[in-house]
């Protein structure tokens, strides 16, 4: 619990000097590592300054609120170095205990070893994978801009603080993700660059030359360099921050790697394994910090209180404001989430004219559907990587954000695929719905944050289009094989296939209220719709029965395009005394979560014969068919043709699939 200071209390307490401070941070760190026997000490020793001097400095945060949306974000990108956050957390007096960091690395520790959201308190984004936290932290710059001018900057508009290592700006994401920063104007974005010149494999003159403050001040960012073990020169950097205005911030912030180690300093050594015993004592001699291992003198301890108690004054100011603004109604519907009746009403209605649709492709039936929904939908930010009439995801109301308009509701990613889904996590992490597409074949470039997206359960929609072979003549650069199998092999996300253009209604309206990421596949070619009487509950339920007969011998289970493949397939085989029922099967995720009743009423246990459709890999789909079904999908890369070839050319065609049903018949 923190203490409340008198005003002369406080200021001796925050007179205590920054590096006295500074080292609980290092030997809570190095301590919790050779605890563990496992860990990266290195960056804690050389940040513990820095890190000391933001919190005095610049921070904006209440230890008793860690949600608090008046709040500053501080992320470490370069997630290895958690230990310092927890150390950092703890002395701060968040719920981050002493055993905690006792229990570094341990199982069901609230201190694992990379920063995960939502498992600890304060804790802004999952990191770890290097550059991810950079492209979050535009995002919830971007989100705070967004706030602000919808809301008001005297409640909005807080800065983004976000340590990088060498290894995020050598990631290619870090060059996306700078672009976008400058380009959208976000001069609430501060990047302090623990510059130290070590990687894993020793100096990074290894393998790169890259002058970084030169780099970002090419890209239009306002920079500057400070000593990262000068205490004075870190305050005086931290206090008067403010930037240039359009501009955002990056800070070479000059580091020792294993500060104060005499004999791992400055050395790969020091990165990724525990200092040990000898040298945590030589450490402790050259840096004057005569305390056992995790003890912490008790004044040091009251002065890190204080310096969360000088910070009440703010949140006290923010609160008072917040109680009694115009909008205090609307900021808290907005940060609930939920769909308005009018979003529900819309997209309803708009199912039930896709109904009357002949073939629509499905990437078309979405655009209505977005366009239907997405004025009654605030939380809703859209946006392509340079796809947008590729993958309509710009409805007419949906005006192309800028520098100079926070209140449009567009985002242009241009080609930066990976940037584009971290922007998506910081933004969904900031209280936002994004939408962002791509082509599925292009999920390569960004499946990082897809994968990071489902760790952390954040909201977002994932569009990818161009879902087959069915794309055509762009050939087999452009068309997904293996990326279905990817993502339903991802825990977490929902992954949603919709067949025609009534169940890409009813796949919009689960992914905008799922909690937790979808990914949704489109067609460009058209599809049929099916004509079977279907609403939403059946595809929420992710399987249903498209076609019906009385005794089937057999099961036809698709999804997407090959639903239509699987009636027409049907129909033949019933005239040819062969009756089976025809699955769609939209989502896995959703379908293997219903009860066993439900599964067994689609996918009847005493029906063994199967066949299964997917224009995709056939990887993963024995759990539908069995041991003694089959599967007509795509073992190789596709080709450069019109789809209508490819089709036939693999295999997807009536007379394939009623001679593999026939074939495993009389297998039977």
């Amino acid at each position: 619990m923190l203490h409340l200071f008198l005003p002369q209390q406080q200021a001796m307490l925050l007179g205590m000097k920054s590096h006295t401070l500074a080292n609980a941070l290092r030997f809570l760190s190095i301590d919790a590592v050779n605890a563990a026997n496992s860990g990266h000490p290195g960056m804690p020793m050389g940040c513990a300054d820095l890190v000391t001097a933001l919190a005095q400095h610049a921070l904006r945060f209440n230890p008793q609120d860690p949600n608090w949306l008046g709040r500053d974000r501080f992320i470490l990108s370069n997630g290895h170095g958690s230990m310092l956050h927890y150390a950092l957390l703890h002395m701060l007096g968040y719920d981050v205990a002493l055993e905690d960091l006792k229990n570094f690395r341990s199982l069901n520790s609230k201190t694992p070893g990379h920063p995960e959201y939502a498992h600890t308190a304060g804790i802004e984004t999952t990191t770890g994978p290097l550059g991810q936290g950079f492209a979050n932290a535009v995002g919830m710059a971007l989100a705070q801009k967004i706030l602000a001018a919808k809301f008001g900057s005297e409640l909005f508009g807080r800065n983004v603080y976000v340590v990088v290592g060498d290894g995020c700006l050598m990631e290619g994401i870090s060059h996306e993700a700078a672009e976008l920063a400058v380009h959208w104007g976000l001069d609430n974005l501060i990047v302090l660059f623990d510059d130290n010149a070590i990687t894993i494999d020793g100096p990074t003159s290894l393998s790169t030359q890259t002058d970084q403050q030169a780099r970002f001040n090419m890209y239009g960012f306002a920079t500057q360099v400070v000593d990262g073990h000068d205490s004075d020169a870190l305050a005086h950097t931290f206090a008067n921050l403010s930037g240039t205005k359009g501009q955002p911030t990056f800070v070479s912030v000059k580091t020792q790697i294993g500060y104060g180690s005499p004999n791992k300093a400055n050395s790969a050594a020091a990165h990724g394994s525990p200092l040990g015993e000898a040298e945590r004592a030589a450490t402790a001699t050259a840096l004057n910090w005569p305390h056992a291992p995790f003890e912490i003198p008790a004044e040091i301890t009251t002065a890190w209180h204080a310096i969360a108690t000088s910070k009440q004054a703010d949140y006290q100011q923010w609160q008072a404001t917040y109680q009694n603004h115009p909008q205090k109604a609307e900021i808290e519907a907005f940060f609930a989430g939920d769909l308005n009746k009018e979003a529900h009403a819309n997209l309803h209605a708009m199912a039930q004219e896709l109904a009357q649709t002949d073939a629509m492709a499905t990437r078309k039936a979405f655009g209505k559907c977005l366009e239907a929904m997405f004025e009654h939908i605030p939380q809703l930010l859209v946006g392509s990587a340079d796809l947008t009439p590729s993958n309509n995801t710009q409805p007419k109301a949906a005006v192309a954000l800028t520098a100079q308009d926070y209140t449009n509701r567009y985002l242009h990613y241009g080609i930066r695929e990976h940037a584009m889904g971290a922007v998506m996590n910081g933004l969904s992490l900031s209280g936002f719905l994004p939408v962002g597409g791509t082509f599925l074949a292009f999920l390569d470039y960004m499946r990082e944050p897809v994968r990071l997206a489902a760790l952390m359960r954040t909201k977002g929609v994932f569009i990818f289009t161009h879902d087959s072979i069915g794309l055509g003549e762009d050939g087999p650069t452009h068309q997904p094989v293996e990326h279905l199998a990817m993502l339903r092999a991802t825990p977490n996300l929902v992954t949603l296939r919709p067949a025609d253009a009534v169940e890409t209604a009813a796949c919009l309206e689960i992914a905008l209220t799922h909690n937790g990421p979808v990914a949704l596949i489109l067609s460009r070619q058209n599809l049929p719709t099916t004509p079977v009487k279907k609403g939403e509950n059946e595809v929420k339920k992710g399987g249903y029965v498209v076609k019906k007969s009385e005794n089937p011998q057999g099961l036809l289970i698709a999804t997407g395009s090959e639903v239509a493949l699987a009636m027409a397939s049907a129909e033949k085989l019933e005239h040819m005394g062969h009756p089976v029922n025809v699955i769609s099967l939209p989502s896995w995720e959703l379908f293997n979560q219903q009860d066993q009743a439900y599964q067994e009423s689609i996918l009847p246990p005493h029906v063994t014969t199967r066949v299964a459709i997917e224009a995709a890999s056939p990887l993963g789909w024995e759990r539908w068919t069995g041991n003694t079904g089959k599967i007509i999908g795509m073992t190789t890369f596709g080709a450069s043709a019109p789809a209508e070839d490819l089709f036939t050319h693999f295999g997807f065609t009536v007379e394939n699939v009623v001679a593999t049903m026939k074939e495993t018949l009389n297998d039977r």
